[in-house]
């Protein structure tokens, strides 16, 4: 997979942990530096980590749906772009005046945003995809957008956060198209 592709990946899949980053820069009125090095490392680290282990349970069984991969891998990348198309009309408001984003509350929205990267993980071992790089890349976008994402909150509120939510499920989505395209319509036999 060329590094285009997988910045767009990348970028698709931070979406989420940027929308939470917006929301929590917005909701959570004392944050410092620590704090939101301390969010931004998270999310980084389990959008990084995510993949890794999908790709490693892709691994144990690709051989046995190898005739299918890219159907899968588009069905997977359209249902988590739909997901975050829907759950961008989900976003709820709460807001803390101290600095309200325990270990255990990092820890779950760590956990949720990076569901997709497990799935793409699959996704890429399906295709023979290497993943090392990739992580890294997915895990270092999420780092900066989520940090940005914090700034951002601070400064402009909810006017961009379901906006953003859409643009990452339309990215994963379109993504899944080209695919399946490249396996399908335009593969060379």
């Amino acid at each position: 997979m060329d590094f285009l592709s997988t910045l767009v990946i990348a970028f698709g899949l931070a979406m989420d942990a940027f929308a939470v980053s917006v929301a929590s820069g917005v909701t959570i009125t004392a944050m410092g530096l620590r704090q939101t090095v301390t969010i931004a490392l998270s999310f980084g680290l389990f959008q990084g980590i995510m993949p890794v282990i999908g790709w490693l349970a892709g691994i144990g069984f690709r051989e046995y749906i190898a005739a299918y991969d890219h159907w899968l891998a588009f069905l997977l990348l359209v249902a988590i772009g739909a997901k975050m198309i829907y759950e961008s009309f989900q976003l709820e408001e709460d807001h803390c005046d101290e600095f309200c984003m325990t270990g255990g509350r990092l820890f779950l929205l760590s956990v949720a945003t990076s569901i997709d990267a497990l799935a793409v993980g699959l996704s890429f071992s399906l295709l023979n995809i290497t993943i090392l790089t990739p992580a890294l890349i997915i895990g270092v976008v999420t780092f900066l957008l989520s940090y940005l994402g914090i700034l951002l909150g601070r400064r402009v509120g909810h006017f961009f956060e379901k906006k953003i939510e859409i643009a990452g499920g339309i990215i994963l989505i379109l993504i899944g198209i080209k695919i399946l395209c490249e396996h399908t319509i335009f593969a060379v036999t």
